[in-house]
């Protein structure tokens, strides 16, 4: 550092030199006042994260629910194949995700297979002793893990049939993140031993998933009971007047029977619940299908169904897509019974007598229509 000596012999008065020094002095403070300002208010990088713990805080977290396999790949929306079956050429390719790991679209068209996990976490195997060898008859139920007073409700009424060694009955269920509902469905599950749950989300939009589910089940575990019948938890259903039909019809004979629904449309209004895209299904008019509250198949028709409907474009219109469009592509019958009545009736005594299934029943009223079952003081023509 070079040192101002002040002299004489500059030529200029030392006064003026002491006032020009400190006029430097304040003109090099003020700039570096100024440099510093304008480097402090510059954004910095951040400090760079140690490469021991780079990988922990980039991990991916599912929310802590216990879920499932299955779980997880919905709550992410992963549309990853759970098996390695061959989709048929009738099905569309696989719609790969967006690029934002957004919902697959499924109003694309989507093979059912590519979104469906095969297994159950809950089998409930003593339901068909010897696979179903002497059931006349297994009922599923579908049911939401929410619904735990409508099942018992039906176990309280006309669930009671399954004391009979010819009679099963089961509550069909997905999986829930829900650990309240969860907990209280496996005590409900070791008290009652008559619950099935499915590796899926249960929701309305996965109701195809859960007969998909129902048919495996039924493959696996009951192929050998002669008929199976379909229903949800909202429905009462006349047992004995369905035995009474179930006497009457050949186990052996490709049919399905419940309410026939003909020349149904798409819907194609977007904003529509039931609304469903070209591209899950082209033409204009649906094939003849039973309704889904409540219909009736011979057991060994699972395993056709089954296979045939993971090879089919997936939407939720279950008894559409099942009884409906795969039925159909089976060559498997649909016959109507008008027994299966599959709506809201008047509840009086003939009126539950005669039909063998009514819907939108609450839980409270099954008490009701059971009393009305058994009334043998009502003459009905």
């Amino acid at each position: 550092m070079k040192i101002i000596v002040l002299s004489k012999g500059m030529g200029v008065p030392w006064v003026a030199q002491v006032r020009l020094l400190h006029l430097a002095i304040l003109g090099l403070t003020t700039v570096s006042l100024v440099l510093y300002v304008a480097y402090m208010s510059t954004p910095q990088p951040h400090t760079t994260v140690s490469p021991v713990l780079l990988p922990v805080s980039l991990e991916f977290h599912v929310p802590h629910t216990n879920t499932t396999q299955s779980e997880t790949s919905l709550l992410r929306n992963d549309t990853s194949p759970t098996s390695s079956r061959n989709v048929s050429s009738e099905a569309p390719p696989p719609v790969p995700p967006s690029s934002n790991n957004s919902v697959p679209d499924l109003t694309r068209g989507v093979p059912a297979e590519i979104i469906y996990e095969a297994g159950h976490t809950d089998v409930s195997s003593n339901l068909c002793p010897e696979l179903g060898k002497n059931l006349q008859l297994l009922i599923v139920i579908t049911s939401a893990p929410s619904h735990e007073g409508a099942r018992m409700a039906i176990r309280q009424t006309w669930g009671h049939f399954a004391a009979r060694r010819d009679v099963a009955i089961a509550f069909m269920l997905g999986t829930t993140p829900n650990t309240e509902y969860r907990d209280r469905i496996d005590k409900e599950e070791f008290m009652y031993e008559d619950i099935i749950r499915g590796k899926f989300i249960d929701t309305y939009e996965n109701l195809t998933l859960k007969t998909i589910s129902m048919l495996e089940w039924v493959e696996n575990y009951c192929p050998k009971a002669a008929f199976v019948l379909k229903t949800d938890d909202d429905m009462f259903i006349n047992i004995p007047r369905l035995l009474t039909f179930i006497s009457k019809r050949n186990p052996e004979l490709r049919a399905i029977y419940g309410r026939l629904a003909k020349k149904w449309k798409p819907i194609r209004n977007k904003k529509s619940k039931y609304y469903i895209s070209p591209q899950q299904y082209k033409p204009a008019v649906f094939p003849d299908f039973t309704t889904g509250p409540a219909y009736l198949f011979p057991a060994r028709l699972s395993k056709d169904l089954y296979s045939a409907a993971l090879n089919h474009t997936y939407f939720k219109l279950e008894d559409v897509f099942l009884t409906g469009i795969v039925a159909n592509d089976l060559k498997i019958k649909r016959i109507h019974a008008p027994e299966f009545l599959n709506k809201r009736v008047s509840l009086t005594p003939c009126s539950v007598q005669r039909g063998i299934s009514i819907h939108m029943v609450k839980g409270d009223e099954q008490f009701d229509l059971w009393k009305k079952l058994l009334d043998g003081h009502a003459k009905c023509k």
